[in-house]
């Protein structure tokens, strides 16, 4: 069995989740710098079993795609050329970093880690994975 890992995938930072080897519960990774994201997967997918990958559908109340897509698409074209293994999938994160926001404010953390980007990128990352394993449940 394998993990499952979820992006939230930003211009300058990226939010990773990953489920455990039942695929039952997804947990914040990490996040990392966009720029590292490739030398971190490959070590993370060189040291565990992942069978597939989610990856955030930046789309406003419209049905719009935002202006990362485009950075998105190039990652995917990428990732899939060096992992043709691991089938993508992509989910709805609309209101994904809202949600991690509120999270975080009900969970009593101080003002400053309220703020603080990179654990709203994580959470928001776990909440995709999370919408994901529901939608297959």
């Amino acid at each position: 069995m394998g993990k499952i890992i979820a992006l939230d995938y930003g211009k300058k930072r990226t939010g990773i989740a990953a489920t455990d080897d039942l695929k039952i519960i997804a947990s914040g990774l990490q996040t990392v710098e966009t720029s590292e994201l490739f030398a971190f997967l490959e070590k993370y997918l060189s040291e565990n079993n992942v069978e597939e990958l989610i990856i955030g559908l930046p789309i406003d109340l419209k049905g719009i795609n935002s202006e990362i897509e485009q950075d998105i698409s190039a990652f995917i074209k990428r990732f899939e050329s060096q992992f043709p293994h691991i089938p993508i999938h992509r989910v709805d994160e609309r209101f994904t970093s809202k949600i991690a926001s509120f999270y975080i404010s009900k969970s009593g953390k101080s003002k400053k880690k309220r703020q603080d980007k990179g654990l709203i990128d994580k959470i928001s990352a776990t909440i995709i994975l999370q919408d994901y394993l529901e939608s297959k449940g």
